[in-house]
């Protein structure tokens, strides 16, 4: 009787943290869609690394708005275009429009600006990893 209830003492203990916590953690993915996939190897910076952090923020540009010239030398990124459309300029003549839902990363030797050039408001979703101390 003593093993029986010692059994049942740990099988109580075992299930409890289970019962409090609620719902046990769901093992696969069902329903999820992911998009293309955009990569910017990050090895041109491995030596300054020291002091950087990841961030992520949603940047606005209204219609008419800019995102005004700036380098990628010291803050690689990539973003996501969830809404709207941006024209993006760089020197040489270089000039490329995205559309919602698209992915672009930008890197060492990326010079540019980006115009909202469409009639309603252009939201990112941008990640960059960036040196606070620098900005």
């Amino acid at each position: 009787m003593k093993v029986i209830t010692a059994v049942a003492f740990m099988a109580a203990i075992v299930a409890i943290p289970s019962i409090a916590l609620g719902q046990q953690p769901i093992q696969e993915s069902k329903d999820v869609a992911i998009s293309h996939v955009e990569s910017l190897d990050l090895a041109p910076w491995a030596d300054d690394m020291k002091g950087r952090q990841l961030r992520i923020r949603k940047v606005t540009v209204q219609p008419g708005g800019v995102v005004g010239v700036h380098s990628h030398d010291d803050r690689p990124d990539a973003s996501y275009l969830v809404q709207g459309s941006l024209t993006e300029y760089r020197a040489g003549g270089f000039r490329k429009e995205r559309g919602p839902d698209t992915e672009h990363t930008a890197g060492k030797n990326v010079t540019h600006w980006q115009v909202n050039e469409g009639s309603v408001p252009a939201v990112l979703i941008v990640v960059d990893v960036y040196n606070p101390t620098r900005q």
